[in-house]
């Protein structure tokens, strides 16, 4: 009787040994993200989902920054963090000049209120398999139907010129 509870306790103390310390484990991890064309509406845009893998401190903003493909400031986008958050998605608006197999860096800060010195900083590198150059800059449908793009028509042959684009 006395092994069982001897042994009884000391597995309690090491399942509670694990439950404590954290602080060596990063907030968040990068699992998905990418590049998005939609040639329909000629837009390419990029993003990431970033999971929690510990409690973020209340009053703390993510704030991502994205490489812009054309050369310009990088894109930033700021969620607050909440308690008990799965995910947090964070996509960039419509961006141009995207290169095949060119990694473009995303950065993510937690930044605490008042707080000079980010509580964390990671970064990750996302790279396109297709050149923005493939993809048609004019859309080629509109609205949520998908309707044909009425710029696209040609009222000398009544129909839709479908513009080039790619290795045509």
């Amino acid at each position: 009787m006395r092994r069982v509870t001897v042994a009884s306790l000391l597995m309690m103390v090491f399942l509670l040994g694990g439950c404590g310390d954290e602080t060596d484990k990063p907030y968040l991890e990068f699992v998905g993200g990418g590049f998005i064309f939609n040639y329909r509406i000629g837009e390419a845009f990029y993003g990431f989902v970033a999971k929690p893998l510990r409690d973020i401190p209340e009053g703390t903003e993510i704030v991502a920054e994205f490489e812009d493909p054309a050369g310009g400031p990088p894109l930033k986008i700021k969620q607050p963090a909440k308690p008990h958050m799965l995910q947090y998605m964070f996509r960039t608006p419509g961006v141009k000049g995207i290169v095949k197999d060119r990694p473009y860096t995303v950065t993510v800060r937690l930044v605490t209120a008042g707080e000079s010195t980010p509580l964390a900083v990671y970064t990750k590198q996302y790279s396109s398999n297709i050149n923005q150059s493939d993809v048609p800059d004019t859309a080629l449908t509109i609205g949520p139907g998908y309707h044909p793009n009425p710029a696209l028509f040609d009222a000398k042959s009544n129909s839709f010129i479908i513009p080039k684009y790619g290795k045509n």
